[in-house]
């Protein structure tokens, strides 16, 4: 076998060896990286979900009250009815 020959498959070996640890360094990198990114999605998501929750609560007590103030309306109107009565019934003739 020939040098030329011997240095062409060393050298191959060598490229063959470099793509290989590069693959692996490229692996373990993107495997990192996703791992970070999954991280910060769920961090995310929880704090989404908080306040999802929180706006809820705040809508559900909103909207309690908006179907008592009918309810106070009308009783304020039959209060201030009974006060004009009770103001007209105690008038000097």
């Amino acid at each position: 076998m020939s040098a030329e020959i011997k240095v062409a498959i060393i050298s191959g070996v060598v490229s063959i060896v470099t793509s290989l640890i590069t693959l692996v360094g490229v692996v373990i990198s993107n495997n990192k990286s996703k791992a970070d990114v999954q991280k910060k999605l769920e961090i995310g998501q929880a704090v989404t979900d908080t306040k999802i929750e929180e706006l809820t609560r705040e809508v559900r007590e909103h909207n309690g009250f908006a179907r008592r103030m009918p309810v106070v309306e009308e009783q304020i109107k039959v209060a201030n009815h009974r006060i004009e009565d009770l103001e007209g019934f105690h008038k000097p003739n």
